[in-house]
């Protein structure tokens, strides 16, 4: 197994690895596959780079960040303007319905609220607005309110989860009327990621509880 040295030097690798992060000055430490981060950037999406990039090392089983962006002050925008421009992000989004989102910010932090019928539109709202400049923050509060009627079929997210690229076979799925819950073990972080975005896809679904952990093999890494 990587030790704790080890998987701290892996996590700043893949962050300096990315181009948006060459120059970021985030701090990172690591103690029995728990990753902290922490520093300063200036941007949102910067901040969810560095994220994404610690995810993906192998060994990383839980993540607590606490990237602070911080904006030059020739960038600041009042709450008002950055409201403005998330709305205008959001309307320009063709997968985000109309009238169904609405925003609020509260010193350069969104909060986006409503009922959508899918969650990839839950999605793209939030992305729709990483990379506007004002935004620190984004809570999506976004409920999923499925259009189906139907009964969820536990089979085809079983089948979705067997033709994917993640290893399914310690993947257990269960259905509780709309809402399905994913137990057991992957090896990464993507693969329990990956395994929550099928999930999502089952027609008729309102919640995923992702409660798989991630427990990597050492053998990935000799």
């Amino acid at each position: 197994m990587k030790t704790n040295a080890e998987l701290q030097v892996d996590v700043q690798n893949a962050i300096k690895w990315e181009p948006l992060l060459h120059a970021a000055e985030i701090g990172v430490t690591a103690k029995d596959g728990v990753v902290s981060l922490t520093g300063v950037v200036d941007s949102y999406t910067k901040k969810m780079e560095a994220e994404d990039a610690a995810k993906k090392v192998i060994g990383v089983k839980a993540l607590v960040e606490n990237i602070e962006v911080r904006f030059p002050s020739h960038w600041a925008k009042t709450d008002a303007e950055v409201a403005t421009e998330v709305l205008d992000a959001l309307k320009a989004n063709h997968n985000v319905p109309n009238d169904k989102v609405t925003a609020k910010v509260e010193d350069g932090w969104v909060i986006l609220e409503g009922e959508l019928p899918w969650n990839y539109q839950r999605e793209a709202a939030k992305i729709a607005i990483h990379g506007l400049s004002g935004v620190k923050g984004v809570s999506n509060n976004i409920k999923i309110k499925s259009e189906s009627n139907g009964t969820i079929e536990l089979s085809a997210i079983e089948s979705a989860l067997r033709r994917s690229s993640i290893d399914d076979s310690d993947i257990d799925v269960s259905v509780s009327g709309t809402t399905v819950t994913l137990s057991g073990k992957v090896n990464s972080w993507y693969q329990k990621e990956e395994a929550g975005r099928i999930a999502w896809k089952a027609r008729g679904i309102c919640d995923v509880k992702n409660e798989l952990s991630v427990e990597y093999d050492y053998l990935l890494v000799l």
